[in-house]
């Protein structure tokens, strides 16, 4: 499959394992094609309802602030996805994991329309433990894409740089990260992830 690089912010891939996930809508013309996205763009920016469009193979997202607070808007730069995976959280996250939003950015033309969000492994925002509360690596990013081209609309998940986060210094998050950072890296991301996609670009 080739990347919707259109706003550049998928990280090259070099080390550890990438996961990628793709659904496609299409529709008659560039018109239709045009008011969809639209649609999709609110679904994808609209964080803490991704779990009731995707169903019970998501994890479940909520949307903080920079401080960790939860609150109930479209996403946006310096972010946080506060997430609630099946299965014991960390301690470090007080039960969750957490990804900062490093950047979203938007490309908009005649031909074609892309919206990306680059999310990355992060501390909790709501203590000063510097420990990145998240199964995966602070190398590791996920990149949510979605991409009009004529009358097409994409939607894509891009996982990349992934490696299990061993670097805490809590023993039972250790442990902890290297038995869910596996199950994501070998099948269960690529799951979760295929459900979200296909819900984004979900014709009703």
């Amino acid at each position: 499959m080739e990347e919707k690089n259109y706003t550049g912010l998928i990280p090259e891939q070099k080390d550890g394992r990438e996961i990628t996930a793709e659904a496609t809508a299409e529709f008659q013309n560039a018109s239709q094609a045009s008011a969809f996205y639209k649609e999709a763009r609110g679904r994808l920016l609209f964080i803490h309802n991704w779990h009731k469009i995707a169903g019970r193979l998501s994890a479940d997202f909520q949307l903080t602030d920079e401080h960790g607070k939860e609150v109930d808007r479209l996403a946006q730069k310096d972010d946080y996805f506060r997430i609630d995976i099946t299965g014991p959280g960390s301690d470090a996250g007080q039960g969750y994991d957490w990804a900062r939003v490093e950047e979203i950015k938007e490309v908009n033309s005649e031909e074609v329309d892309s919206i990306a969000i680059l999310v990355r492994p992060s501390s909790n925002p709501q203590t000063p433990n510097p420990n990145v509360a998240h199964f995966f690596a602070k190398k590791s990013t996920s990149t949510f894409v979605i991409t009009r081209e004529n009358n097409k609309v994409t939607a894509c998940i891009y996982d990349r740089n992934i490696e299990a986060n061993e670097e805490t210094k809590q023993p039972l998050d250790k442990l902890r990260n290297a038995v869910v950072g596996l199950g994501a890296k070998h099948g269960l991301s690529k799951l979760q992830w295929q459900a979200l996609v296909d819900a984004f670009v979900k014709q009703d």
